[in-house]
């Protein structure tokens, strides 16, 4: 599968990210083996995790999904195949001390001597950005972090941490940002122009808006179909249903699904590298994995520009 560049983080990824967010929630281990070995065999490479993945469960204080995916590249002994993403500071900021101590854990639980990819998962007003890029450079230089990125960050802290880069401060080469065709106003305008400008790589999360752009929920009736349902009624307005009716008209012109469409349409759009989503399943994912074979024309970018 064609690999596309990073940003300048030297990093070469397939268009499509494997979220990890679910593994060791609503995908157990052995489903998660599956379908972090089917995502890889499809020819894909990146997978997106974080430190604090599944706090929010009870009983679970985070790093779940680290040790899942680390027990899987163990097992089937294929780190070097495998682009690893995390993330450090969510909930407990990005001060050098905790940056040097998470990394640790991370890759412990990664099982692994180094994280490719490292997000600073949002901004930390109350650490100096010039602390947090110093002790990002300290992991590049010891080989622990091959490059670094910000994830939720606002225009005016990415311009601050691009602006402070350089010498002995790490340079965030890719954003992370909330992204997809239901929540535009997240990255268009002044964000994506910064990434366009400085050459930044830039995968979404919820590319699939939780759910909503498969399809699966188009009225008060679909909102018991499963735990995230009663997040969805907020998108049952005229816009949300208008753009699912696009996915399905570009969706049938291809034989697709509104799955597909929705994130071919982000692997379409010129500053993103690729974007992120999850699958509890087998089936799951193989109904995403032909997004990224999936070519959508210039009338059809019309059609879901709403």
């Amino acid at each position: 599968m064609q690999k596309r560049k990073l940003g300048k983080s030297g990093l070469e990824i397939a268009p499509l990210v494997l979220g990890g967010n679910v593994f060791g929630w609503t995908a157990d281990k052995a489903t998660s083996f599956a379908v972090l070995d089917a995502f890889l065999e499809a020819g894909f490479n990146a997978v997106d995790t974080a430190d604090v993945y599944s706090s929010w469960v009870p009983g679970h204080v985070g790093g779940e999904s680290e040790t899942v995916i680390g027990d899987w590249m163990r097992d089937r002994g294929n780190r070097d195949r495998v682009v690893l993403i995390t993330k450090v500071g969510f909930s407990k900021g990005l001060k050098a001390g905790y940056i040097a101590a998470a990394v640790e854990d991370s890759l412990r639980r990664l099982k692994t001597d180094r994280i490719d990819l490292y997000f600073s998962h949002k901004a930390d007003p109350a650490t100096p950005i010039e602390e947090t890029l110093e002790a990002h450079q300290k992991l590049i230089d010891a080989g622990k972090v091959r490059a670094v990125g910000a994830s939720n960050y606002d225009a005016a802290g990415l311009k601050d941490a691009l602006d402070k880069s350089g010498g002995k401060r790490a340079r965030y080469t890719v954003l992370q940002p909330h992204y997809n065709l239901l929540v535009r106003d997240q990255y268009e305008g002044a964000i994506e122009d910064i990434c366009v400008k400085e050459g930044l790589g830039v995968i979404p999360y919820f590319a699939l808006a939780s759910g909503f752009l498969t399809g699966k929920y188009r009225s008060e009736a679909d909102l018991g179909k499963s735990a995230r349902g009663g997040g969805m009624k907020k998108n049952l307005n005229k816009r949300g249903l208008d753009i699912l009716a696009a996915l399905d008209r570009v969706a049938s012109a291809h034989s697709a699904t509104p799955a597909q469409a929705a994130l071919a349409w982000l692997m379409a759009r010129p500053s993103i590298t690729a974007p992120i989503a999850s699958a509890t399943s087998v089936a799951q994912l193989k109904e995403l994995t032909p997004a990224a074979s999936l070519k959508l024309t210039a009338e059809d970018m019309k059609t879901l520009d709403l």
